[in-house]
């Protein structure tokens, strides 16, 4: 349906809308259910953070572990200053949110001295809910 055709929304939209959310819903449950036992037969099987797979008859199940690193900002730093390898660590200027209303609120600046610095993001949602 393209939003140009016909503007008008019927009941029959509405229902269809609220029946398929909550079979997306179920269904992603159910699917999160089968995930959660198929990491438990893993973890049995082969041990946890460990890859592996499975064929039965015409499908494969396979769990792959996902690696991500990262640094201790705190830790990091302070060992980077004790090597006296600033040249490593970042520093990054970003206003604080909390200071600013503060000093709005306090009358230090004015929300005009800030115009054009705030942008707003907004995004669209529906829900369709049953009134009965």
């Amino acid at each position: 349906m393209k939003p140009n055709e016909d503007l008008l929304i019927t009941e029959d939209m509405l229902i269809q809308y609220y029946e398929l959310s909550k079979k997306k819903k179920e269904i992603e449950f159910e699917l999160n259910q089968l995930k959660e036992f198929f990491h438990h037969y893993f973890d049995h099987l082969i041990g946890p953070n460990q890859k592996g797979e499975l064929s039965v008859n015409a499908y494969k199940l396979q769990r792959q572990i996902r690696k991500t690193e990262k640094y201790n900002d705190e830790l990091t730093i302070k060992k980077l200053e004790e090597l006296q390898m600033n040249d490593l660590i970042q520093v990054v200027k970003k206003p604080d949110d909390v200071k600013i209303k503060s000093a709005l609120n306090l009358g230090l600046i004015n929300q005009g001295d800030l115009e054009g610095c705030i942008s707003t993001i907004t995004s669209p949602a529906i829900t369709v809910k049953m009134l009965k």
